[in-house]
Parts: structure tokens; C-alpha cells; sequence
């Protein structure tokens, strides 16, 4: 009899299951339509921009210089399918789209481009990312290619000249196709690049038509890329050069993508913690030795997942102590450091389980003017640690599972158990105790 139940409770909760499936799916499939028709009623030139790195900064800074003589929606960071169906509901009526497209698995990509119908698309470079679903850069350009073969009549491809992977890509369409990189065939030549931390990033421009000397607020020699990919852009569609220059010299990094936080009287904090593939690990890594600083130290927290990443720490580690004063581990993988114990014992190597331990060492110990490299993917939110000298962070759990900053989230002044690591359960929550107040104060009458 029991069994019977048993198979009956089974088939019941497997019926539930496909209902509900099936339910979500019809919502997704009338979401997508509504997506659809916003996309073909909006006025607007789309541009889709993609790439293993810089992507962002690119979206950003792009979406900041059209700004300065027209109306622009931008869609940085939010790089799902979900967040762009969610902007082509709702007809954009601006003069220009910037939308980041990402990759998460395999056809994301296909799937975002094919509703975007981008009329320019940018490709910044091909890395290997997502190594466990794709395995090889081959793949993951094919991938990010179709972002390309989607352009609409009339539009072009904006390619990085110095990637062959992404000049490869020049062969999925008939539109035009402009370069851009330090190669000398290149469209648009990026040369002269230079940063030194605290100097910021300058570089020259040359094109056909013209030359651009920039100065920008970026922190590291390889914003060049991006940078780079934006102007020609911006220049393509007909922003005027001196607007462009102007609006570059104007536009700030992005706090988690090698962002700055500079305390008066105490640490200076370079901030790169929303992903960490290897190659984005060497380039802070990069940035860091570059920098002039009286002192550095590295804080690093979860690795993404790449070709050897057995020994990932291991090559951190090694490569983080010929550039820094001390390193610091943040996470599960301390153990995998290959730190000698004479290391531990003159602190050149430091593990810590959780943020706030590193947060609390590191207020222990912090000289002025030192320069702090906060380095990991965003599971950990090693943000945190820097947003505690000029905020009243109260959210400390290890591993909250949300992927967007903590400012992005906004409830870092909440603690956790509180807030649950969701902002429409805070919502939720809060207009629960307004209707529950009367009955509060009623109960509490004698």
C-alpha cells in the first residue's frame, strides 16, 4: 500500500512539474514575441557589443559618448537573454541601443543576437571562457560570431584587427566591415599607450580621416582595447572627434572592473571582481606591478575555470608574489596555494576563509597610501572589503549566489539574514510588515 502511494505522489508531483513547465515556457514564448515586436517598432540603431573581455567598459563607454549628442539605452553588465527581452518590451524610443551580449552556454549568443538584429556589432576579442562548456577559442568565437552574422542590411562589424579569431569573423557577412586594434592595417591604430598607476591611461588614435590624442581615468594600460573599440564606433556612427575626445576624458572606469577607491590617510583599492578567467587575472596582475604604490597587496578570491585549472592557484600564487608585498587567499582554495611555510611565517601569504576575516586583517594592518589589488569572481563580493572603509557594509555572508555587486544589489548595509540576498524578497518582505503593523500595534494593547 505503501508503494501505491508512494508511485501515486510521484506521478502527481511529475504531472505538477510538467504543467509547470509548461506554463513557463508559453510565458517565455509570449515574452519573446512582445520582445520581438518592440525590437521591429523602436526607432532605434542597436548596436550588440561581445567579446571575452572589455565587452562592458565598451558598453559603457560607447553608450557615454553618444550620450553627448543624443538619447541612448544602455544595457551594460545585464548581458542575458532575459534582460535584453526585458528592454525590446519596451519599444526603446532612443536614438541609439548599446546592449552587452554575453555568453553563458551554448546558442545564448545565437539567441540574443537573433533578437537584437544588431545594426553594429563589436567584437573586442576572443579568450577561452566557459572552458568546461566550450573547451577551445574555436568554439567560443563561433559562438560569439553569430553576433556578427545577425547585422542587419546597411550596418557594419566593428573586429579586432590584432585577434585572428575575431578578424575570422569578417567571413559571416556581406556589411561593412571596420578594424580596429595596434596592427598597422587596422582602421583605427591604437598607439602610444601608456599607464602607470597613479597615471592614467593616455593613448593616440589614428585613422584614415583624422588622429585623436586621449587622456581617460582608466587605470591600466589594456583599457586601450576597449577604449579603442568604443571610439571607432562612436566615429563610424558620426559623433565629431573633439565631442569624442571630450566625452573619454569625461567617462569613469567601472567600480568592479578595475575601479578605484583612493582613502584619505589610509589603503588605495583597485577593484576587479566580477569575473576572473586567467587572461583578466595577468592583466590586474599587470596593472598592479605597473603601479607606483608604497606597498601592494593582493587579495584573491575564486578563480574561473580554464585549461589546467588543477594548478590555477598555485600559478596565482606564484605569480601574485613576485609582484606583491603579501597575498591573500580568500576563499575554499587556500590550501591550494603552494605557499611555502616560510612564506606564512613572514606573511607574504595570508588565508582567509571568508571576505570579512580579509576585511578585518586588512584594517588591522592598512599603511597609507598603499595599493590594494581586490582580484576574484563575483561569487565572493571581495568589493566588500574596500566598500567597508567608506560605507557601513552589514552584509558579510560568504556567498551570497546573486552575481551582480553589491552596489548593484544595494542592500550591502542590511545584514543578510535580513534582506536574504534578494531585493524583490526585501520588497516583498517590507510591504508585508506594512500590512502587518496595525495588527502589531493592536495586539500589543492590554
Amino acid at each position: 500500500m505503501t508503494n501505491v502511494f508512494l508511485d501515486t505522489g510521484r506521478r502527481i508531483a511529475g504531472w505538477a512539474n510538467a504543467l509547470r513547465q509548461v506554463r513557463s515556457d508559453r510565458r517565455d514564448a509570449a515574452k519573446l514575441k512582445a520582445a520581438s515586436a518592440g525590437r521591429a517598432a523602436s526607432p532605434a540603431t542597436f548596436i550588440g557589443v561581445t567579446g571575452s573581455s572589455g565587452k562592458t567598459t565598451t558598453t559603457a563607454l560607447l553608450s557615454h559618448i553618444l550620450r553627448g549628442q543624443d538619447t541612448v539605452r544602455e544595457q551594460a553588465d545585464a548581458n542575458t537573454l532575459m534582460s535584453l527581452r526585458s528592454t525590446l518590451r519596451r519599444r526603446p524610443a532612443e536614438r541609439y541601443v548599446v546592449a552587452e551580449v554575453g555568453l553563458s552556454k551554448v546558442d545564448s549568443v545565437r539567441q540574443m543576437a537573433e533578437l537584437l538584429k544588431p545594426d553594429a556589432a563589436i567584437v573586442t576579442l576572443i579568450g577561452l571562457e566557459h572552458y568546461s562548456v566550450f573547451r577551445t577559442r574555436e568554439a567560443v568565437a563561433a559562438e560569439k560570431g553569430t553576433l556578427v552574422s545577425n547585422i542587419q542590411p546597411g550596418g557594419f562589424a566593428v573586429l579586432n584587427a590584432d585577434d585572428p579569431h575575431v578578424m575570422a569573423m569578417a567571413a559571416l557577412t556581406a556589411e561593412r566591415i571596420v578594424t580596429f586594434g595596434q596592427s598597422p592595417a587596422a582602421d583605427y591604430r591604437a598607439a602610444g599607450i601608456r599607464a602607470a598607476f597613479p597615471e592614467r591611461l593616455k593613448l593616440t588614435i589614428e585613422w584614415k580621416g583624422g588622429r585623436l590624442d586621449l587622456q581617460s581615468r582608466y587605470l591600466a594600460e589594456h583599457f586601450w582595447l576597449p577604449v579603442t573599440a568604443a571610439v571607432a564606433t562612436a566615429l563610424e556612427l558620426g559623433v565629431p572627434p573633439s565631442l569624442v575626445a571630450e566625452r573619454v576624458a569625461g567617462s569613469e572606469p567601472i567600480r568592479n572592473r578595475l575601479g578605484l577607491i583612493d582613502i584619505p590617510g589610509g589603503p588605495q583599492f583597485m577593484i576587479d571582481t566580477t569575473k576572473a578567467p586567467w587572461h583578466s587575472l595577468q592583466l590586474a596582475l599587470k596593472a598592479l606591478a605597473d603601479a607606483s604604490a608604497s606597498r601592494k597587496r593582493l587579495v584573491l578570491g575564486q578563480l574561473s575555470d580554464f585549461p589546467g585549472s588543477d594548478s590555477k592557484y598555485r600559478k596565482a600564487y606564484s605569480a601574485g608574489r613576485a609582484i606583491a608585498d603579501q597575498v591573500m587567499f580568500v576563499g575554499d582554495h587556500s590550501d591550494r596555494s603552494g605557499a611555502s611555510r616560510q612564506d606564512s611565517v613572514e606573511q607574504r601569504f595570508v588565508p582567509f576563509t571568508t571576505p570579512r576575516e580579509a576585511a578585518d586583517h586588512i584594517r588591522r594592518t592598512a599603511t597609507p597610501g598603499e595599493l590594494i589589488l581586490l582580484k576574484g569572481s563575483s561569487n565572493l563580493h571581495l568589493e566588500r572589503i574596500a566598500l567597508s572603509w567608506v560605507e557601513d557594509v552589514q552584509c558579510w555572508v560568504p556567498v551570497c549566489g546573486l552575481r551582480e555587486g553589491c552596489e548593484a544589489c544595494g542592500l550591502y548595509g542590511t545584514p543578510y539574514e535580513i534582506h536574504g540576498g534578494s531585493r524583490r524578497n526585501w520588497r516583498r518582505r517590507e510591504r508585508w510588515q506594512l500590512l502587518l503593523k496595525p495588527w502589531k500595534l493592536l495586539s500589543r494593547q492590554p
